[in-house]
């Protein structure tokens, strides 16, 4: 006979939207079910955020050692250890399991289950030999790495982020089919430790960024070696001799064939929906994910679907936040509204890429020529130029009354400076409030007071403020 458990909350899957979930709930007193089949982390600690940026840092410190020169350090070409590269990557995801362990979420006093989970019907789920019946549901199961039907593929050995960081060679020849955040964070890194690398985009790489902000990153990765062969589709793909062949047609319409011993498959994501029993709860979905109202509950009344199952933004931190607004309204009742318009995101490459709000284009097409777009380059910053990282522009998007309306950023810590922006966007800042706080000199942030104060550039000018100073000196 099945076990059965009767928490206030069950959540499934022990990714970053679940964990939160979990651990908050448990810190309120409340019965706590987590469910997961897979390792706890999910895709982010496991084969995602966290062994990217750690790999990534490897590849940085290669280039830096190639740069030194330019600071009157000698340095030889770097040695790469792609191995150790790698015990770097296990060690990171090593320091941060125990946060996210099984032990630590059972010491909160959540009861974790490790099987697959199924929903049985409207109000009831089965883990392994227990059925878990609880007041409100939250399925939490987040993404995989999704494989588009191109012709051969299923043939030949190919890498996804869920195997990429299994490698202890470097590959000689990476081709990458996808030239999205993952597609080009993963060419970089692989380049700057010395392999040759490809990437095919169907459409325009980093299209879903600011197309001249996307420009400086691909230029920078360009002179770096990496060949992005943007409106290229890939027709077919086959092997011989161990490494594989990718058959694509260029924009021109020009036939090409790329061969190469490793290819990754960073093509974009799909929902982790399969196997959960979704129709037996009546719980809408499709090949997007989970549909989800603003207040991401499904069309179950008792489930919330959060992070990137229910599809949308696909972000770590977006998932945190929708585990937070879930939280609020299955604890404390109150009504939720998930606001895109505030989520930021960051392409980490170098150059980083950032981005929070409304694009450009996006703000003209709600507001017109209510529109204001300031910028401040990378070459006016003195510490860029200090420190040799003057590739890159910091845009501002404001609006009536110079609210701040979005911010796009292609540079050297533009994750870091997106992160000030984003504050000032949740809070209906203005260019008023980020031109009057007082930066460190010299900082990459003066970039946001030097774009903001050139809101005011034709005030000098204008004829009444001119009349007030005059009037103004009559009185000594």
């Amino acid at each position: 006979m099945a076990k059965l458990l009767t928490p206030d909350i069950c959540v499934i899957g022990a990714g970053s939207a679940g964990l939160s979930v979990a651990a908050a709930a448990a810190a309120f007193g409340v019965d706590v079910v987590l469910i997961e089949k897979g390792l706890m982390g999910g895709d982010c600690l496991n084969y995602g955020c966290v062994p990217s940026k750690a790999l990534l840092a490897a590849a940085k410190a290669a280039d830096n050692v190639r740069k030194a020169a330019g600071f009157g350090v000698g340095a030889p070409e770097p040695e790469i250890d792609f191995a150790r590269a790698n015990d770097h990557v296990r060690h990171v995801i090593g320091t941060i399991e125990p946060h996210d362990s099984q032990e630590r979420f059972e010491g909160l006093g959540v009861t974790v289950l490790r099987s697959p989970a199924e929903f049985t019907g409207h109000d009831t789920v089965k883990a392994g030999d227990t059925e878990i019946r609880a007041r409100r549901f939250v399925i939490a199961t987040g993404s995989s790495a999704l494989v588009p039907p191109i012709p051969g593929l299923d043939q030949v050995p190919f890498l996804t982020n869920e195997s990429l960081f299994d490698l202890r060679r470097l590959p000689e020849h990476l081709a990458i089919i996808g030239g999205g955040p993952i597609g080009l964070e993963m060419a970089q890194a692989h380049r700057r430790l010395g392999a040759k690398v490809t990437v095919f985009e169907a459409q325009k790489a980093l299209g879903k960024d600011d197309p001249e902000m996307a420009a400086i990153v691909l230029e920078r990765l360009r002179s770096e070696g990496i060949e992005i062969l943007e409106e290229t589709a890939v027709e077919t793909v086959d092997e011989a001799d161990g490494k594989v062949t990718i058959h694509g047609k260029g924009k021109d319409g020009s036939a090409l064939s790329i061969t190469a011993d490793q290819l990754l498959v960073a093509a974009g994501r799909a929902p982790n929906v399969a196997g959960l029993g979704l129709e037996k709860a009546g719980i809408a979905f499709d090949r997007k994910g989970i549909a989800v109202d603003q207040g991401l509950r499904t069309s179950n009344s008792k489930v919330y679907a959060i992070g990137d199952v229910a599809g949308g933004l696909q972000f770590t931190h977006v998932a945190g936040y929708q585990a937070g607004l879930v939280i609020r309204a299955i604890l404390f009742r109150l009504p939720i509204k998930m606001t895109a318009d505030i989520v930021p995101w960051v392409t980490y490459t170098s150059p980083e890429l950032g981005h929070v709000g409304l694009s450009e284009k996006q703000a003209h097409a709600r507001l017109g020529d209510k529109v204001k777009v300031l910028t401040a380059d990378y070459a006016g910053n003195d510490r860029a130029q200090a420190e040799g990282r003057t590739i890159g522009r910091l845009k501002l998007v404001a609006g009536p009354r110079g609210r701040l309306l979005g911010a796009e950023i292609a540079g050297e810590q533009a994750g870091e400076i997106i992160n000030l922006l984003s504050l000032a966007l949740s809070k209906n800042m203005t260019m008023k409030d980020l031109a009057g706080f007082i930066a460190p000199y010299p900082t990459l942030g003066e970039l946001v007071r030097r774009a903001a104060i050139s809101y005011y550039a034709e005030a000098p000018k204008n004829v009444w403020v001119r009349r007030v100073i005059a009037f103004l000196r009559k009185f000594g």
